[in-house]
C-alpha cells in the first residue's frame, strides 16, 4: 500500500468520526419535537418547520465534512 493510499483512507475514517456530531445533532432536534409534540399537541406545525430548518443546517455540516475529506484525501 501507497502512502497515498494510506492517507486516502484515513481522510474518509476522519469523515466517519466527524458524521457522529450531525447524527447526534438530527436525533436531538428530533427528540426535542417529539417531546415538544407531546407536551402540547397545537404547536405540532410550530415545531415541525422549526426542526426542518434545524434539520438542514445540522446536515449542512455533515455536507461540507464529506466534501473536505474528499478534497484532502486527493492530495
Amino acid at each position: 500500500m501507497t502512502p497515498m493510499e494510506i492517507v486516502g483512507s484515513l481522510g474518509i475514517v476522519g469523515y466517519g468520526l466527524g458524521a457522529i456530531g450531525p447524527g447526534i445533532g438530527v436525533g436531538l432536534i428530533f427528540a426535542a419535537v417529539i417531546n415538544g409534540t407531546a407536551r402540547q399537541p397545537e404547536a405540532r406545525g410550530a415545531l415541525l418547520s422549526t426542526a426542518f430548518i434545524g434539520f438542514a443546517l445540522t446536515e449542512a455540516l455533515a455536507i461540507i465534512g464529506i466534501a473536505l475529506a474528499f478534497v484532502f484525501s486527493g492530495q
